[in-house]
């Protein structure tokens, strides 16, 4: 659509990847708090996608930065399902999506698939349908035995807590994913 986009990640693998992909379509730099503002100074649009599973995502501008950003920019949190990326996120509906901080406008509408629901199933199918078809025919423990992403997705176990970062986040013991196979 022409725009001059730039893509940040703290995974050099990833951009590498995202590169190979995409051909050089967009820019990519790796995720500094330095580089961060300084290509938000510039933009017109931000559009902030960190997710840390298990946890809180990391506040990437904070609100004494906006006034470092151009008048009318726009910040769009897709992490505000995981508190915002943004000091000045809120959650915000489809029926009310926008407001301004500081000239800032501000989209954080919570469950962004919502809004497009027969396409973001499609899409949730498409990416869940192997994992589903392992399930169905390997039973879990195999399932998660063969497949590192399947396991990571195991969260509790016979009242047992696995999933680390969760573990963390809220002062409860946990066990390896592993060690209930």
């Amino acid at each position: 659509m022409g725009a001059d986009v730039t893509v940040l990640d703290r995974s050099l693998p990833r951009l590498r990847y995202l590169d190979d992909v995409f051909g050089g379509t967009f820019k990519n730099a790796y995720a500094s708090a330095a580089n961060t503002i300084e290509l938000a100074r510039q933009a017109d649009m931000i559009i902030g996608a960190v997710l840390i599973p298990g946890a809180a995502a990391p506040k990437l501008i904070s609100k004494a930065q906006l006034s470092e950003l151009k008048p009318g920019a726009a910040l769009v949190d897709v992490a505000i399902d995981q508190g915002g990326c943004f000091e000045t996120s809120r959650a915000t509906t489809h029926q009310d999506p926008i407001y301004d901080v500081d000239g800032i406008m501000h989209y954080c509408v919570a469950n962004m698939p919502g809004a497009v629901a027969r396409t973001s199933t499609i899409a949730l199918g498409n990416a869940t349908m192997p994992f589903m078809m392992a399930l169905a025919n390997k039973g879990w423990k195999q399932a998660c035995a063969d497949d590192k992403h399947l396991l990571n997705g195991l969260n509790v176990h016979a009242g047992k807590l696995t999933y680390a970062a969760v573990g963390e986040a809220l002062g409860l013991p946990t066990v390896a994913a592993a060690s209930v196979l």
